[in-house]
């Protein structure tokens, strides 16, 4: 197997000279370190989804209005403050509550949202992190 062969090549550079027991070694140490990393499917796909309503910087820049906000706004109080339409607001809004970064209340006629808890927890992660490896 080529990536078992590249695996051996590392392990010789690393203490001169490899065997099969080095090899065995280091995949099952591997395999407890992705055990380690697992999550259960749902939790996998809940993450993934969040972190890709992200990756649009129209939704950024909402998530990041809504949480320096003082409580709830509505998609015309958000509109102004983005480069987008109203209904492109609207879309965006939409997916980032499905996803569960985003809470929205009706009132009548206007719907209002704010951030959850973990929309402000992973914008807090990304400010104290913004920089630390520099």
């Amino acid at each position: 197997m080529a990536t078992t062969a590249r695996l051996e090549r590392l392990i010789a550079d690393e203490v001169s000279e490899c065997c099969a027991a080095n090899v065995d070694d280091r995949l099952a140490s591997l395999r407890g370190l992705a055990a380690d990393a697992r999550v259960d499917e749902a939790a996998e796909t809940d993450d993934i989804d969040a972190l890709s309503a992200l990756g649009s910087d129209t939704r950024y820049r909402l998530v990041r209005l809504l949480s320096v906000a003082d409580g709830e706004l509505c998609v015309c109080e958000l509109a102004p403050l983005v480069d987008v339409s109203e209904s492109a607001v609207s879309h965006a809004l939409s997916a980032l509550t499905d996803v569960g970064l985003l809470a929205r209340r009706k009132d009548g006629k206007w719907r209002y949202y704010d951030t959850t808890e973990r929309a402000d927890a992973l914008l807090n992660t990304l400010e104290s992190t913004r920089g630390a490896d520099e």
